[in-house]
């Protein structure tokens, strides 16, 4: 059986409140509400600067924000449970790409 190549992040963008729209390699899009992940570890991603500062990490394939904030590509996917309850995302909507020729 042919190992799958691990899941990355292609693009990333704020689309609410402390919610992002994350598109995978495999062209999965989830809708994700970070607002629970705002405890502990990631605290400061209560504050507008930093959550809108989400970048994509070139080496790691995920998202990352200011001060070493970075997520599982895994459990972002959907195809890993987080470590801790603060760490785990809410889904609002998930769906795939559609290509037309």
């Amino acid at each position: 059986m042919a190992c799958m190549p691990p899941v990355r992040v292609r693009r990333v963008a704020v689309i609410g409140p402390r919610v992002l729209r994350v598109v995978f390699s495999d062209e999965l899009v989830r809708k994700l509400d970070f607002a629970p992940c705002e405890e502990g570890l990631f605290a400061s991603l209560s504050d507008d600067a930093v959550f809108g500062a989400v970048a994509i990490d070139p080496i790691s394939g995920t998202i990352s924000f200011p001060g070493g904030i970075d997520f599982d590509p895994d459990v972002l996917h959907g195809d890993a449970p987080a470590a801790s309850p603060e760490q785990q995302p809410v889904l609002v909507r998930q769906y795939r790409l559609q290509h037309t020729a």
